[in-house]
């Protein structure tokens, strides 16, 4: 380690060690989906899949989010089951997202957890009480007590450089995967045909090196179609051989390009923004300036960053590509069966 990533791990420790002196539990399970890494392993659409499954079980599952870069301060609902509650900027975009999608589940927005949980049970009515909350993003999160913890590893760029940030991408030394009850290695979509299979291969001998007892997933995150700003749907085939002006601002922007490749779209032009960049009116105009002075029709980003760019005036080839998470059930099982 360098002197950098010494400070922000000492620091670090000196937090979990309060954390877990004032750890608190609440009256239902949880179960939390998070990483090492700072982003880029799916984590949004997982804890989509996730709680649309335990719904689909019967359970009445909550989640519960920092709701990271949204303006709002304190507790309160992102969504009660209905749609969001709260514009993108205030709610942040990935608890927008989940909001969006998630049709009689509750998010609450809170950065002390256990107390969120609490708001959500003192204020969701009899029909919605939650008997499960999910902890969007909760690896690192001491203070409040999991039942489950589930860490995702990003199959195409698990740990970074491996150093700690602020040098690297790593949140905590690669070692705490111990701490894992079930481990998720993502976007395996094409492990069989290229060099993922390579990284599969190391990943599954550091799990082993440090966890023997967390059972391995492998997830898919498979396109489904194009979406315009008017709802409109275009299938992937469509996209074949046509040019596109891609962009994004996720974690991992390696795999969204690699998707769109993969569907045989030409990303003839490909940017990148930092993860969670909160776009200006600029940006788009820079964008749609860069697709004319290069003959580009159509312009494609994610679900996550469309969310961010809906008040601005935008055009209509502006496309999204819609995700969704696949895994086999047996992870619902483990996860939803075994213990609660």
């Amino acid at each position: 380690m360098n002197i950098f990533e010494i400070l922000y791990y000492s620091g670090c420790l000196i937090k979990k060690k309060f954390k877990l002196s004032n750890q608190k539990k609440l009256p239902v399970k949880v179960i939390s989906i998070g990483n090492i890494t700072t982003g880029g392993t799916g984590k949004t659409p997982a804890t989509i899949a996730l709680a649309k499954k335990a719904r689909e079980k019967g359970f009445n599952p909550c989640i519960l989010t920092r709701g990271y870069r949204g303006n709002i301060r304190g507790i309160c609902f992102i969504s009660t089951g209905d749609g969001p509650l709260l514009d993108v900027k205030m709610a942040g975009d990935e608890p927008f997202l989940m909001a969006q999608y998630l049709k009689d589940i509750p998010i609450v927005r809170g950065i002390n957890r256990y107390e969120a949980g609490i708001f959500a049970l003192n204020n969701l009515p009899d029909n919605k009480k939650p008997d499960l909350f999910i902890l969007d993003d909760g690896f690192q999160h001491w203070g409040l007590f999991r039942d489950k913890d589930i860490v995702l590893i990003d199959s195409k760029n698990p740990f970074g450089n491996n150093k700690l940030l602020p040098s690297g991408r790593l949140r905590e030394p690669v070692s705490e995967i111990k701490r894992a009850d079930i481990i998720v290695i993502t976007k395996t979509d094409s492990w069989r045909t290229n060099a993922v299979a390579g990284n599969i291969e190391k990943i599954l001998i550091t799990i082993k090196k440090y966890n023997l007892h967390a059972p391995v997933f492998y997830s898919r995150h498979e396109p489904l179609y194009f979406k315009n700003i008017n709802g409109d749907i275009y299938p992937l085939e469509w996209a074949a051989g046509k040019a596109f002006y891609g962009f994004c601002a996720v974690g991992n922007p390696g795999s969204f390009k690699e998707t769109l490749i993969s569907i045989g779209a030409n990303p003839k032009i490909f940017r990148t923004f930092q993860d969670h960049h909160n776009f200006t009116k600029t940006d788009i105009q820079n964008i749609i300036k860069e697709t004319k002075g290069n003959n580009i029709e159509w312009i494609v980003t994610t679900e996550k960053d469309i969310m961010k760019l809906k008040t601005f005036n935008l055009p209509e080839n502006l496309l999204s590509l819609a995700i969704k998470f696949r895994i086999d059930d047996e992870f619902y099982t483990e996860v939803l069966g075994r213990y609660l």
